[in-house]
């Protein structure tokens, strides 16, 4: 009985917190109806929003009050996992509604749309040319919610569980200060503060008010999604790039760089692994798209160094924007570009892929296995990279999860990419649209589109949302539910 017990209470604690994030999501979805003040045309859509926004409040507020558990008991990594998945796959579908709703979109194609959003990769099946103020920015505060994360977002604004195993299981394994919630509230303060001064930069840059919000949302989000159907290319201005640019990197770099900077700390940031790998990826890509791509294709100097630079950094940084469509570039240039995506930003960003962390680690174990043959058999190695301003120590155990993770990304994006080709997309197209997904990217040779099979937008709804949860969280949610249902049915 103490057993079954225990489970009950820890199902009630599962369910009482994803009644606390569908309440959030709930509230994010009425905030769209704002636009109602200055288009009040849009009047007749609202209930598009007011419907699912109903639902989750309704529902988030009956798992809150019915499932309580006792004050500041703390959730372990296996529950937090079962709480991230079954809270981001909740949210992905009420969050279709106004898809299906309001833009006539079949099932499938709301459902992609709205994982799109969530895990801010930005590949869109949606006509944005002809889409209400209401769902462009919906569409965008997806994105920016989804960049935060639905567990930070709930630590840093209403009460929620102590322990980091939350944040952990979405994503954020590092902290900025000692105290969970202190941490996640300097997270949320730094992400608001480059949304105030994206709106202004983008304004001054020549934007409209109302595509300020939603790409300056899109872009510390690293999320892509547009207003305009030729992206940041619409407006074809170095000032506009420019700003873009310094968002999608400031999005794309770990909070706790973004923190020391602001402390004024610029040489523990600048020790940074990733920071270094960075700096130092992004000028050879730059200059290897420039010289081996940009320059047969584009007619004057600057247009092929801003283009080179702007499509490097947007796959780096996994955002999503482009200035150019990519149908006559070489196949070097795509494969340059899969490469980035595949790499993707900074640990404890809002950006997808691998992430910079895990492969400057690997490279550092290559060098100390090789240094490791030219040093005796009883000397004692401390292998670290520095990281936040401190040394990290890496353990074997360390080095074999992110050589686990890696196999599984990368099985995972030969699996996705063959089932993309199978349903007659070349090769080439199917590498570059799977790492675009699975890497939370939202780059686009065309194969993602309102006509495209419900194969391939349901092969990469599964690859958005194994890249954005990473994996192990979504392994382990999956079987923790499944070991705790073998229990109670041999209790």
């Amino acid at each position: 009985m103490k057993k079954k017990d225990e489970l009950i209470q820890s199902y009630c604690s599962i369910i009482h917190y994803t009644g606390l994030i569908l309440i959030m999501a709930g509230v994010l979805m009425l905030l769209p109806l704002l636009c109602l003040f200055i288009w009040p045309k849009e009047m007749r859509l609202a209930g598009g929003f007011i419907a699912p926004a109903g639902v989750m409040l309704c529902l988030g507020i009956l798992f809150w009050r019915l499932f309580r558990t006792r004050n500041g008991q703390s959730l372990d990594i296996q529950q937090s996992a079962v709480i991230v998945v079954l809270s981001w796959v909740l949210v992905c579908f009420f969050s279709a509604w106004p898809f299906m709703s309001l833009q006539r979109l079949d099932f499938t194609q709301a459902i992609f749309e709205s994982v799109s959003g969530w895990t801010t990769t930005g590949l869109s099946v949606v006509n944005v040319e002809i889409s209400s103020h209401l769902i462009l920015l919906w569409r965008s505060l997806m994105q920016w919610a989804g960049g935060a994360g639905l567990a930070i977002i709930m630590l840093a604004t209403i009460v929620g569980p102590t322990g980091p195993a939350l944040g952990i299981a979405e994503g954020r394994s590092q902290q900025l200060v000692p105290h969970v919630r202190h941490s996640a509230k300097m997270v949320m303060m730094i992400y608001m503060g480059y949304a105030i001064l994206g709106v202004i930069a983008y304004t001054i840059a020549g934007m409209d008010f109302f595509d300020s919000i939603n790409h300056t949302l899109a872009a510390i989000s690293t999320g892509g999604f547009s207003t305009k159907i030729d992206s940041i290319g619409h407006w074809n201005s170095l000032s506009i790039e420019s700003v873009t640019l310094t968002l999608m990197i400031l999005g794309g770099t770990n909070f706790l760089t973004a923190y020391l900077l602001l402390h004024g700390k610029i040489k523990a940031a600048s020790k940074s692994g990733e920071v270094r790998f960075m700096v130092l990826i992004m000028p050879v890509c730059v200059a290897l798209l420039f010289f081996l791509v940009c320059t047969g294709l584009y007619p004057t100097l600057s247009k092929s160094v801003r283009v080179a630079v702007f499509e490097t950094v947007t796959a780096l940084t996994t955002t999503g924007f482009s200035t150019v469509g990519y149908g006559n570039w070489n196949s070097f240039g795509v494969l340059v570009l899969i490469v980035l995506m595949l790499i993707g930003g900074g640990t404890c960003s809002t950006a997808g892929g691998i992430k910079q962390y895990r492969i400057y680690v690997l490279y550092k174990s290559l060098i100390w296995e090789l240094k490791g043959f030219f040093l005796p058999r009883t000397a004692v190695r401390e292998n670290y990279i520095w990281q936040g301003g401190q040394k990290d120590f890496i353990s074997e155990t360390r080095i074999r999860q992110i050589g686990t993770f890696l196999y599984l990304y990368m099985a995972t994006y030969f699996l996705g990419s063959l089932i993309i080709a199978a349903t007659g997309v070349s090769l080439k197209n199917a590498l570059f649209e799977f790492a675009s997904a699975l890497g939370t990217v939202g780059l686009s040779v065309g194969v993602t589109n309102p006509q495209a099979s419900p194969i391939i937008l349901w092969s990469e709804v599964v690859g958005m949302l194994l890249g954005r949860l990473e994996f192990f969280v979504v392994i382990t949610g999956i079987m923790k539910v499944l070991g705790d249902f073998r229990k109670s049915v041999g209790l």
